[in-house]
């Protein structure tokens, strides 16, 4: 199937591995050009020439740190620059730490904030002029599915993550008049370093485990009975980047091999 992707141009951010890069994968075999964002600069310029190679589309590495309104608007800015528009916006984030609600201070909350619901705010507010004046555009959002089912020990997750289904929803009402959708995608256990964190999986390995064994452990309560891959997000991430998705707006998908129990 073609997406009518060819020459758009997307940014993605914290794309230097796990599902912001899965998600610049997926976009550039379409023929996306692709502007990727990350703290790790050496990082992120290996992944870009990787891409470029592997998919023939253009790749712009930015250093990105999200959680700084100044990075976001150095990369719009190159975005524009080196592309001329924006078509695609990929908001990513990695996740706040977990713990209980008694050893979270102030800053623990802000931080939380200003990484997961600021930092998306800041992003969507940089590329709507040029989608607006495009008359078309794709907003899609990668959160959690804590905002669907709260995780156990998530707690900055689950209390900061669901504002920005809130403000996916009212905005793809109101900017449905200009052809933008506004999405969200959800990754259940996918194997990533977040995932990968939150086990302790390294350490179980460093200490004689058996990594199969942690792994099928982990993916116990998915009715798959295994962890996603990050490229099976990307796919999902495509799709509603497409223009056969045009007619999607204000959903909250979750990819997550059915652990997810809500009916909404």
């Amino acid at each position: 199937m073609d997406f009518g992707l060819h020459d758009k141009v997307a940014i993605v951010l914290a794309a230097s591995k796990g599902l912001g890069r899965a998600s610049a994968e997926a976009l550039a075999a379409e023929g996306v050009r692709v502007v990727i964002g990350a703290r790790n600069q050496t990082a992120l310029e290996e992944v870009a020439q990787e891409i470029e190679r592997t998919h023939g589309s253009a790749v712009l590495a930015v250093p990105t740190d999200v959680t700084k309104a100044t990075d976001l608007e150095t990369i719009m800015q190159a975005a524009l620059q080196t592309f001329g528009h924006v078509d695609i916006l990929v908001n990513n984030a990695g996740g706040p730490p977990s713990g209980t609600f008694e050893q979270f201070d102030d800053t623990h909350w802000q931080a939380a904030f200003e990484l997961n619901l600021l930092s998306t705010v800041r992003m969507i507010r940089l590329v709507l002029p040029a989608m607006r004046a495009r008359g078309s555009g794709r907003i899609i959002n990668i959160v959690s599915t804590s905002v669907k089912q709260p995780i156990d020990n998530l707690l900055l997750s689950n209390s900061i993550r669901p504002g920005v289904i809130g403000l996916a929803k009212t905005l793809s009402t109101q900017l449905a008049p200009y052809n933008i959708t506004v999405n969200n995608v959800c990754p259940g256990r996918i194997l990533t370093d977040r995932i990968r964190q939150l086990a302790r999986l390294d350490e179980q390995l460093q200490h004689g485990g058996n990594a199969e064994a942690i792994l099928k452990e982990m993916a116990r309560d998915i009715p798959m009975q295994r962890l996603g891959k990050p490229e099976e997000l990307g796919a999902l991430v495509a799709f509603l980047a497409s223009q056969q998705a045009a007619y999607i707006t204000g959903a909250t998908i979750q990819v997550d091999g059915g652990v997810t129990r809500s009916l909404l």
